[in-house]
C-alpha cells in the first residue's frame, strides 16, 4: 500500500513537473501583468557574449520567473500563507486594515524632502515670486490606518515641519483634519474624487475662491470594476472597487488642452475606461501639461497647480472661479522649458503633493 501511494504521488509530482514545464516553454509570452501593472520579462537573445558574460543566465532567470505558468495563482498562495499560517503582517510591504490594503510608508527620508523642496524653490525662483503661492501635501491613507493596526508610518507633522522651513515663500493648506481613511480607494493609493469636496472646500478658502457645492454634481458610476495598484501588488483576494466621477453643467461645458498632443478633451476622457489603470480618467492620467478652460468663470483669475497624481481627481473641484486652471507634473517636464508653453504672470499656485512621491521624490525632475 506505502509502495503505491509513493508511486501515485511520485507520479503526480512528475506529471505536475511536466505540465507546468510545457507551459513554460510553449506557452506564448505575455507582455504585461495586469495585477501588477507592470511590463513582464521577455526572453533574452542568446547570443556568444551574453552566455560568456554571464547576463544571459542572469536575464532567463528573470524572464522564467515573470513568465512561469499560473503566476498570479501562485503568487495569491504565497501570500494567503504568509498572512494566514505564518501570521505576517504584510506582504510586499503592503499591510490590510479592516477592508483597506495600505502600503507602509516608512521612515521619513529627509533628504528626499530635501530634493523636493530644492526643486519647488528652483521653481519659484524661476517664475513665481510675483504669485501667491500655496502648498498642500496629501495625507497616505496609512496615516489614518496604520494606528489600530500596529504598523509604522512617518511623522505627518514633522513631514510638513521640514518641507516647509525650506519654503519660506509658501502659504501652508492643512488637508489632513480635511481627510480621512474612507475618502481614499479600498485597493488603491489615491483619493475619491466623490469625497473630496471637504479637502476642495479647504483649498478654495486658502486660496479665497468660492468653494464647490456638492448639490451641483451628480455622483456617476463607471462600469468597470476598479482594481487599485494594491490588489496586484499584495496578490490577496480583495474585492473589486467602484470608481465615481463627479459630473456638472459646469464640468461639462470647461475643455482640457493637452500641451503634449495639442489636442483638446473633455474633464473626464471615457477613452480611458479601457486603461490598465481606471484612475487615468479623470484628466487623461499622467500628463506633463494640461489647462483646464472654464468659458463660465466668475472671474478672470487662473490658477496654476504643480501636482502629482493626487491632482487629477481634485483640481476640477477648483474651477469654479478660474478661467484656467493649468496642471504641471515636473515629475515629467523639466523645469527650464516651461516657460516655452507658459506665460507667468502672477497667477494663483498651489503644489500639491502626496507623502509617498515627497518621501520617494527621486521621480522630480
Amino acid at each position: 500500500m506505502k509502495i503505491k501511494l509513493r508511486t501515485v504521488c511520485i507520479s503526480a509530482e512528475v506529471l505536475l513537473w511536466a505540465v507546468l514545464t510545457a507551459g513554460a516553454w510553449f506557452a506564448p509570452s505575455k507582455d504585461i501583468s495586469e495585477a501588477e501593472r507592470r511590463p513582464l520579462e521577455q526572453a533574452p537573445a542568446l547570443t556568444l557574449d551574453a552566455l560568456l558574460d554571464g547576463s544571459y543566465m542572469e536575464d532567463f532567470e528573470q524572464y522564467s520567473l515573470d513568465q512561469f505558468p499560473l503566476r498570479d495563482t501562485f503568487r495569491k498562495i504565497k501570500s494567503l500563507f504568509h498572512f494566514n499560517v505564518l501570521n505576517q503582517s504584510d506582504n510586499n510591504n503592503i499591510y490590510l486594515a479592516g477592508d483597506f490594503a495600505v502600503k507602509q510608508e516608512y521612515p521619513l527620508n529627509p533628504d528626499s524632502l530635501a530634493h523636493a523642496a530644492e526643486r519647488f524653490n528652483r521653481v519659484y525662483e524661476k517664475y513665481l515670486q510675483n504669485s501667491d503661492v500655496y502648498v498642500a501635501v496629501v495625507p497616505d491613507k496609512g496615516q489614518y490606518l496604520a494606528e489600530q493596526t500596529g504598523h509604522l508610518t512617518l511623522p505627518f507633522g514633522k513631514l510638513n515641519t521640514i518641507l516647509l522651513d525650506r519654503m519660506p515663500w509658501a502659504e501652508p493648506i492643512n488637508l489632513y483634519d480635511s481627510l480621512s481613511a474612507e475618502d481614499y480607494y479600498r485597493t488603491d493609493v489615491h483619493w475619491r474624487q466623490e469625497n473630496l469636496f471637504e479637502a476642495a472646500t479647504t483649498i478654495c478658502d486658502a486660496l479665497g475662491v468660492t468653494a464647490p457645492n456638492a448639490a451641483d454634481y451628480s455622483v456617476t458610476p463607471l462600469e468597470r470594476p476598479f482594481y487599485g495598484v494594491y490588489y496586484g501588488q499584495a496578490a490577496l483576494p480583495m474585492e473589486p472597487e467602484t470608481m465615481y466621477i463627479l459630473e456638472s453643467d459646469l464640468l461639462a461645458d470647461c475643455r482640457v488642452y493637452d500641451y503634449e498632443s495639442g489636442k483638446y478633451s473633455d474633464v473626464y476622457n471615457m477613452e480611458k475606461r479601457t486603461s490598465r489603470d481606471l484612475y487615468d480618467v479623470f484628466l487623461s492620467g499622467s500628463r506633463s501639461l494640461l489647462t483646464i478652460e472654464n468659458p463660465n468663470a466668475s472671474t478672470d483669475r487662473e490658477l496654476i497647480i504643480f501636482r502629482d497624481s493626487f491632482g487629477s481627481a481634485i483640481a476640477p473641484l477648483l474651477v469654479q472661479d478660474y478661467a484656467t486652471v493649468t496642471l504641471v507634473d515636473i515629475r515629467y517636464i523639466q523645469i527650464d522649458v516651461l516657460d516655452r508653453f507658459l506665460d507667468f504672470h502672477g497667477q494663483d499656485v498651489l503644489m500639491l503633493y502626496s507623502v509617498p512621491v515627497l518621501n520617494n521624490s527621486q521621480t522630480i525632475k
